[in-house]
Formats: C-alpha cells, structure tokens, sequence
C-alpha cells in the first residue's frame, strides 16, 4: 500500500494534476479579490477625491460672486453711482460670456470626432492590397495556362 498525506512522495500522476489545478484555482480566486479590494479602495480614494473638487469648485463659484460684488461696489464708489458700478460688471460679464461662446463655438465647429489619418490609411491599404490581388489573379491565370499548355 502507497502511504496517502500531505507529505507523501508516492503520489500518483492525477493526484498531482488535480492538486496543482486546484492550487492553480485558488491562486487565481485570490488574486481576483486581490484585485477587487485594491480597485474598490481606489474607487472610495476617488470618491473622496471628487467629493472635496465638488465642494471646492463651489466655494470658488460663491469667492466669484462676492469678488463681482466687491467690484461692482469698488466702482459704484469710484463714479458716487450704484448703476453705474454694477452695470459696468454686468457688461463685462456679458463680454466674458460672449467671448467664452465665441471660443466654444470655434472649437465645436471643427466637426465630429472622426479619425481621418486612420480613415486615410485604410484606403491607401485597400488600394495597395486590391492592387496587389488583381496581380495576384493574372500570376494565377498564367500559371494555370502554362500548365494547361504543359498537358497538351
């Protein structure tokens, strides 16, 4: 009788194989949560990360505000007038935004996202290769009449 353990040297072949294979299993399984608790504590890092942006890009948006208020008020005490001075930051807000859609409307205006290097390249490939294969079908045709011509 072969002895049967964990440390046993007579083992048959298709112990071997089925222990490696479920070795090979569990590895794998492992490394599979191995790379889902890495990937789920990025994503948390990530969520942290976006939440504070949100919540900067507001404070940013209420510092914008108060520093038009400021000017607006800056200039209605320059010119002793309250319309002047917030008329004066609407009509640079109004400049600002026409500007900003000016650009946006430059940049939105060049067309769809196509590859057109890549589309181009396809085509002189076609080009090439169904040249190539109209060669190819008249080497073809003369072989086959050499050797037509060869049995006569």
């Amino acid at each position: 009788m072969r002895a049967s353990g964990p440390g046993s040297a007579d083992k048959s072949l298709g112990e071997i194989v089925a222990e490696v294979s479920e070795k090979a299993s569990l590895l794998v399984r492992e490394e599979i949560e191995l790379a889902k608790a890495e990937v789920i504590g990025k994503v948390k890092t990530l969520g942290k990360g976006a939440a504070v942006a949100t919540a900067a890009g507001v404070f940013l948006v209420f510092a914008v505000v108060m520093l038009l208020q400021t000017l607006a008020w800056l200039l209605a005490d320059l010119f002793d007038n309250v319309w002047i001075g917030f008329g004066i930051v609407t009509l640079l807000l109004i400049v600002a935004g026409v500007l900003a859609g000016l650009q946006a409307k430059r940049w939105l205006s060049t067309g769809p996202p196509t590859p057109d290097a890549a589309i181009q390249e396809a085509k002189i490939t076609r080009e090439t290769l169904e040249r190539q294969g109209i060669g190819r079908d008249q080497v073809e045709r003369s072989l086959e009449r050499t050797q037509e011509e060869a049995k006569s």
